[in-house]
């Protein structure tokens, strides 16, 4: 019930996105926020009893982290769950064609899984919690198995823009 109480504010929300991020001091997520400390410190106490947050404290002072597993573990109970019968030395490709949602595209000779549930993206696999070396057309499920499909969210931590100038001689062809 903690969890859910802690989801309830937009505030609570604004201050997990940015502690993804970053961790910050109390004072710093206030000024964040737009709200006085007062405010922030009543809303970081209900999302560290909800276990979102951890704070660690340095001196006198006093950090904020998110607890990141504990994050996803919550949202981990909206997964949908499938149980799929195949035939023997069916790929795991093969598997998500029978799953509904599951969009796979063909290109040349081989098929790509491309969303889910409308959710365009890159997508990982995992097996029993392991991640194989094997591609996922490749990969044959030998029954009793958990398969994972993650999709990759990308977290930007720079952006290069590349602009070029054709005035500007290539060293590498001077050489």
């Amino acid at each position: 019930m903690l969890l859910f109480k802690a989801l309830s504010s937009r505030t609570r929300i604004e201050m997990l996105k940015l502690l993804m991020n970053d961790s910050y001091h109390i004072s710093g997520l206030a000024k964040a926020l737009g709200i006085s400390v007062p405010v922030a410190a009543k809303h970081t106490r209900i999302l560290e009893e909800a276990g979102l947050i951890e704070s660690k404290k340095y001196g006198k002072t006093q950090v904020l982290n998110v607890k990141r597993e504990r994050l996803y573990q919550a949202l981990d109970a909206f997964s949908e769950r499938h149980e799929i019968e195949v035939s023997e030395g069916a790929s795991i490709l093969e598997v998500l064609k029978a799953v509904a949602g599951v969009k796979i595209k063909k290109m040349g000779d081989k098929e790509f899984l491309v969303s889910i549930d409308g959710e365009k993206g890159f997508y990982i696999y995992e097996v029993d919690g392991k991640l194989p070396d094997i591609p996922i057309n490749e990969y044959k499920v030998a029954g009793g198995e958990e398969i994972e499909i993650k999709r990759l969210v990308p977290v930007l931590k720079k952006k290069v823009k590349v602009k070029v100038n054709v005035n500007v001689k290539n060293k590498d062809k001077e050489c």
